[in-house]
């Protein structure tokens, strides 16, 4: 008997993960998406790896862009998570950007950021694995915005 994916989504929904939002750029257009399905996969090689449906709009830009960076939200950045979580072409107006280097949009409140280069894309199931070599990252104090039980949440 197949296991029902409602039940999977439930389960893993009681894993608490930070929020991120994945960015990219092709040519001059950028995109982004909200991720909690972000790893650090390898220390030595230094490999971070970014799970992205295959259906969604990231996607082809992902793929064609060749770079992503990993935004790690504060506490205070839900809103720029919902944002980024909704369907459709993403809305950059009014976020402080920056790039480091390769190009693709850091935003400049992030908790911390990696910036990656595309090394490889694994599919797996409706969903396509993009492992990023990291090129350049840093970190700033603050409180990370972490989703559980289909819910945002801080720690406490």
């Amino acid at each position: 008997m197949a296991f029902d994916s409602m039940q999977q989504r439930q389960i893993m929904g009681r894993f608490a993960t930070g929020v991120t939002v994945v960015t990219t750029r092709y040519g001059e257009d950028i995109s982004g998406m909200t991720a909690n399905a972000v790893m650090s996969l390898s220390l030595d090689p230094p490999l971070i790896l970014v799970s992205v449906n295959k259906s969604s709009n990231i996607h082809g830009y992902l793929t064609q862009g060749k770079c992503f960076a990993v935004n790690v939200l504060t506490s205070e950045q839900e809103d720029i998570s919902r944002r980024f979580a909704a369907p459709g072409p993403k809305d950059f107006l009014g976020l402080a950007l920056t790039v480091a280097e390769t190009g693709a949009p850091i935003l400049a409140d992030a908790l911390a950021f990696v910036d990656c280069r595309l090394v490889e894309v694994v599919s797996g199931g409706d969903h396509d694995m993009f492992i990023g070599e990291p090129v350049a990252g840093d970190t700033q104090e603050g409180a990370p915005l972490i989703f559980y039980g289909g819910q945002y949440t801080q720690l406490s």
